[in-house]
């Protein structure tokens, strides 16, 4: 499965690279067309999960409206676990929900993330031949070689430690109440610290190809967000 993934997110990459590299015909020096490739099959991909995003934010939409009637179950009916979750599907079926339609986009989309961490892994397997990626210039501004780590060792990785840092505190979900909200929220608090640290910390030894990868990934999932946000509003 992931190798066909890879093929297909591989064969995508290098036709945006020829169409790339067809469109400019000086490449410049410090800004390569595998920066660019790079960028762009990442702003298709998520261009192309909107409609998934969309369905996800309805669906968390309508879970949040039904908090004030779920927090009355809980309180009704919180030490009988099995009729507190009879009722709720109760709740759902008449109100039309599938509690878990809201994860379906993200299971989607997670196979497809590996996918493209595979050929920025193993770009000679997937996108391109050994002797093309050899050859070709991989620099991004002050980064010669897209294949190897950040030279600096910090601005990239801070770069995508805080993009990490500002997408989760603006797709945070309100707070809750009831049962557990508190240590829920904590949870949420601490992860929003230790992800984008954990980011940082990984991209200063993997390739930079593949923090690249990351922050355009972050950046146009925050616009993303922004424009499914205004869709679900309107709704």
């Amino acid at each position: 499965m992931m190798n066909i993934l890879g093929q297909i997110m591989g064969t995508l990459m290098r036709v945006v690279y020829d169409f790339i590299s067809n469109t400019i015909p000086t490449e410049p020096e410090q800004f390569s067309y595998y920066a660019m490739a790079i960028i762009v099959t990442t702003f298709i991909f998520k261009l192309v999960m909107i409609p998934l995003s969309i369905k996800q934010a309805k669906s968390t939409a309508q879970m949040q409206k039904l908090q004030p009637e779920i927090q009355k179950l809980q309180e009704k009916y919180g030490k009988d676990a099995q009729t507190l979750a009879r009722k709720q599907q109760e709740l759902y079926a008449k109100e039309k929900i599938n509690p878990m339609s809201g994860c379906l986009p993200l299971l989607i989309q997670m196979p497809i993330l590996l996918a493209f961490y595979r050929i920025f892994l193993e770009p000679t397997t997937y996108v391109f031949t050994p002797a093309v990626y050899e050859a070709m210039n991989k620099a991004f501004f002050w980064i010669p070689n897209l294949n190897l780590p950040d030279p600096t060792g910090l601005v990239l990785p801070l770069i995508a430690g805080g993009a990490t840092y500002l997408q989760q505190k603006m797709m945070q979900p309100p707070q809750q109440q009831g049962p557990g909200a508190q240590q829920a929220q904590q949870m949420t608090n601490t992860m929003s610290i230790m992800m984008p640290i954990m980011i940082f910390m990984m991209y200063r030894n993997f390739s930079a190809g593949i923090a690249l990868y990351w922050v355009a990934n972050v950046a146009f999932s925050i616009a993303q967000q922004k424009i499914v946000n205004k869709i679900v509003a309107r709704d």
